[in-house]
C-alpha cells in the first residue's frame, strides 16, 4: 500500500512537470533539467516602400536612321555593320551628275547677273542709266545667287556623313545600288547617354520627374533618373512610356532587357532579424519566448528589408523572437533570456 502511494506521487510529479511547457502543437514536450540562455528580439510591424517590375529595353538618346536625299547612284559605301564612327565622317558618296551640272548652271547665271548688275550700276552712276533699271538687275542677281546655293546644296546632299558619333547598326546599301530620296542609307546609335524605356501599367503611380528608380540588366544594377512619362496612356496596352537615363559607365548596352522597380504605393509587413529564422528541412522556423519557454513557430517570408526578414505568415508584432538560435534548441525547452 505504502509503494502504491510512492508510485502515485512520482507520477503525479511528473504530469505537472511535463505542462510546465507544452510544443506548439500542444503536444506534451520533454523537459531538460536546465534552461538555455537565449537573446531575442520583438517582432516589428513596419511600412516600407513597395515596388513592382517593369520591363523594357535600354536605347540611346542618339539614334536616327539616315535617308538619302537626291536620286544618285551608290559610289561609295564602304562601312561596316558595329563600325564606329565619328561625327561628321564621310561614309556614302553618290554619283549625281545632274546636280553637278545644275551647280553649272546656276553659278553662269550668276556671274551674268553679277556682271550686268555692276554694268548697270557703272552707267547710273555716269547719268545714262535708270536707277528701276539697277533695281530690276538687283533683284535677278538675288534670285541667281539664291538659285547657285540651292544647286550646292543639292550637290552637297551626294556626300553622307555621321550624324554624330556612335556605332552602325544597320546598313541598308551597297556601292552600285540606286538610291532615291527618301531611302533608307545607314543606322546609326550613340553610345552615351543610354536610357531604360519601359512600358508603365496606368494603374501604378507617376512619380516627380528626376525621381532615382532602380534598373536591372543582364551586367548588373545601377540607378537612373526619370526623364520623361507620357501623360497619356496607350488606349490598347493601358500602359505609359517612361524613359530613365542611365548613369555613364552604366552595365548596359543597346538593346538589352532591363527591369526597373517602379514605385507601387507602400507596404506593412511583420519583419525580424534575419539570424531569427532557420531552415527545417524545406521549411522556415522561428523560436517564440512564451511564458519562459521556446515555442517553435513555422513560418513564412516574403523577402528581406534593411538586413530584417519580412514574414508573412505565422508570426504577430509584438511577439519575442529567439535570434541566433542554439542548434540544440527544442520546442518546448525552458529559456532563460539575456541581453
Amino acid at each position: 500500500m505504502h509503494a502504491h502511494r510512492i508510485l502515485i506521487s512520482v507520477i503525479f510529479a511528473g504530469v505537472m512537470l511535463l505542462s510546465a511547457c507544452r510544443r506548439s502543437d500542444d503536444s506534451p514536450a520533454i523537459i531538460p533539467e536546465t534552461s538555455v540562455h537565449v537573446r531575442t528580439a520583438i517582432a516589428q510591424l513596419t511600412t516600407e516602400p513597395r515596388t513592382q517590375d517593369v520591363a523594357g529595353t535600354v536605347r540611346p538618346l542618339a539614334r536616327a536612321v539616315v535617308s538619302a536625299r537626291v536620286l544618285g547612284t551608290v559610289a561609295r559605301a564602304d562601312f561596316l555593320v558595329g563600325q564606329r564612327v565619328e561625327a561628321g565622317e564621310r561614309l556614302v558618296s553618290l554619283e549625281a551628275e545632274e546636280t553637278a551640272a545644275r551647280l553649272l548652271q546656276a553659278q553662269a547665271v550668276f556671274e551674268q547677273a553679277k556682271r550686268e548688275h555692276a554694268r548697270e550700276s557703272a552707267l547710273l552712276a555716269k547719268g545714262v542709266a535708270t536707277s528701276e533699271s539697277v533695281l530690276t538687275l538687283t533683284d535677278r542677281l538675288r534670285i541667281a545667287e539664291a538659285a547657285r546655293e540651292e544647286a550646292k546644296t543639292l550637290r552637297a546632299y551626294t556626300s553622307i556623313s555621321a550624324p554624330f558619333a556612335g556605332v552602325i547598326t544597320r546598313k541598308f546599301i551597297n556601292a552600285g545600288d540606286l538610291a532615291v530620296p527618301g531611302s533608307s542609307l545607314f543606322a546609326v546609335e550613340g553610345t552615351d547617354h543610354l536610357r531604360a524605356e519601359v512600358e508603365v501599367p496606368d494603374s501604378l503611380p507617376l512619380p516627380s520627374p528626376s525621381t532615382g528608380l532602380r534598373v536591372r540588366m543582364a551586367g548588373g544594377e545601377t540607378e537612373g533618373a526619370l526623364v520623361e512619362l507620357s501623360p497619356a496612356a496607350d488606349p490598347s496596352t493601358r500602359t505609359r512610356l517612361a524613359k530613365i537615363a542611365l548613369p555613364a559607365g552604366a552595365p548596359a548596352r543597346s538593346g538589352d532587357f532591363a527591369r526597373v522597380a517602379w514605385p507601387a504605393g507602400e507596404l506593412t509587413a511583420i519583419t525580424v532579424p534575419a539570424s531569427a529564422v532557420s531552415l527545417m528541412g524545406q521549411m522556415e522556423r522561428v523560436f517564440v519566448v512564451t511564458e519562459g519557454c521556446a515555442v517553435l513557430r513555422i513560418v513564412k517570408t516574403s523577402g528581406v528589408t534593411a538586413g530584417r526578414v519580412r514574414v508573412a505568415s505565422g508570426l504577430d508584432a509584438g511577439e519575442h523572437v529567439v535570434i541566433d538560435p542554439p542548434a540544440a534548441l527544442r520546442d518546448g525547452q525552458p529559456v532563460e533570456v539575456r541581453p
